[in-house]
């Protein structure tokens, strides 16, 4: 078996699980999730120099996860505003039936932009500070809290008031009164 092989291997007995599930709170669908994941280790592991390390793999392949929701995102959307050119929906589905019969944390985060959303996870699942999110999605970090005081409000809308200890260094801003 080849090293390349063994990382593979490796990452995805020991951490496929935490992957999925990183996926998941992005996408919001744990089938979506597992797809994602899929395209992002052939993407990582099927270039022609494969990663050798175990923790630099799982860097590079969550940061694969993230740009193959976030493509996916702008693809969907894309075809959202041309599919009426080539055929009708039989059935329109209404995003308000998914959040008033699951009030969890997914489906308040399936109520975010994808931005948003990327936003809330990389801070409370992968405990990134603003700076490195920022980094991350190739944002300022004005812009990181921005994102991150407007998907606040969003979700204490509907998961109720949120613990202040976990906001402290976003340095919230009322965006009601700013507009």
């Amino acid at each position: 078996m080849a090293a390349w092989e063994q990382v593979l291997d490796d990452l995805v007995q020991v951490r496929g699980h935490a992957l999925v599930r990183y996926a998941t709170y992005l996408t919001g669908d744990r089938r979506q999730a597992e797809d994602v994941v899929q395209e992002a280790l052939v993407r990582c592991f099927g270039r022609t120099r494969p990663l050798r390390d175990t923790v630099a793999a799982e860097a590079y392949v969550r940061r694969a996860i993230l740009t193959e929701f976030l493509d996916g995102h702008r693809r969907t959307t894309r075809w959202r505003s041309v599919r009426h050119l080539v055929a009708r929906d039989e059935q329109v589905e209404s995003p308000e039936a998914s959040a008033v019969e699951r009030a969890s944390v997914e489906a308040a985060l399936a109520t975010l932009s994808p931005r948003l959303r990327a936003c809330v996870v990389l801070r409370f699942y992968d405990d990134l500070t603003v700076a490195e999110i920022a980094r991350t999605l190739g944002l300022a970090d004005g812009t990181v809290k921005r994102y991150l005081s407007d998907a606040m409000d969003a979700l204490e809308g509907v998961l109720g008031p949120l613990d202040a200890d976990r906001t402290t260094d976003i340095e919230l801003v009322n965006t009601r009164e700013a507009r």
